[in-house]
């Protein structure tokens, strides 16, 4: 089991690392037990893209959702137990076009971000034409 103080400063120094990333902000943090909590984490990116990391942690299993957005929703990578016809359920990723797709999120959230970050810089480069 991770804490939730832990958890938050992994992915805050990793956030704070990715070479896009201009500013990381801690939402939200809400503490129910030691196995029971909440955190959202915003990261500014490059141009007027955000990546928002919402995280439920409860008695070892994670409910996730990760989510760059401009003013509107761009990429979505969550677990909500819908679309089971998935292979990957109930993992799944929500392109810009609104269309869902299987996910290679596992709900580990140290692996999990490294691919989320992974696929927001490859999106990025293909809007923006430049990758640090």
């Amino acid at each position: 089991m991770i804490s939730l103080a832990s958890l938050l400063s992994i992915l805050v120094t990793i956030l704070q690392a990715f070479p896009l990333c201009k500013k990381v902000s801690v939402i939200q943090t809400k503490e129910f037990s030691t196995d029971q909590y909440l955190l959202k984490i915003r990261a500014d990116l490059t141009g007027e893209f955000k990546l928002q990391v919402r995280i439920y942690y409860n008695q070892g299993h994670v409910d996730y959702a990760y989510q760059l957005f401009t003013n509107i929703p761009l990429l979505r990578w969550d677990n909500k137990e819908e679309f089971n016809h998935l292979d990957t359920y109930p993992h799944h990723f929500h392109d810009e076009l609104g269309n869902v797709h299987p996910s290679p999120l596992i709900g580990d959230t140290i692996k999990d971000i490294e691919l989320v970050l992974s696929e927001v810089a490859n999106f990025l480069e293909k809007q923006t034409g430049s990758r640090s």
